[in-house]
């Protein structure tokens, strides 16, 4: 089973509580890129409950992962986590393929996928 994203122990344990509190245990984690955004692409992170023919399948802490066949390129090597600060708390994504993003922090763009920029 090849890795294409990385989850880390913190976001794991986010992710979990997460599908607790909102009812989805059981449920498959899907993080895809889709176009828009201030840079071109952004990300997509959810639950799902249906394994698509083209899905790529990760067993990682517990969480079955999907990524779609497209969002796969622009994901390999992408590391998420999950960081506490004094202003609370989130996911983020760092993604070796991404060579600009936003301001926002979840637009990106790639040097083979500039994606369709739309304003923040």
């Amino acid at each position: 089973m090849q890795q294409v994203i990385t989850i880390t122990e913190a976001a794991a344990f986010q992710i979990k509580e997460m599908m607790k509190q909102g009812d989805e245990v059981g449920a498959f984690l899907r993080v895809a890129v889709k176009g828009g955004g201030c840079s071109g692409l952004s990300y997509g992170m959810g639950f799902d409950h249906e394994l698509k023919d083209d899905d790529i399948q990760m067993e990682q802490h517990g969480i079955t992962v999907l990524v779609d066949k497209e969002s796969e390129p622009i994901l390999k090597g992408t590391v998420i986590d999950y960081k506490e600060s004094m202003m609370g708390g989130g996911f983020t994504i760092d993604n070796p393929n991404a060579i600009a993003s936003c301001g926002c922090g979840s637009s990106f763009r790639t040097a083979t996928n500039t994606g369709t920029p739309e304003e923040c």
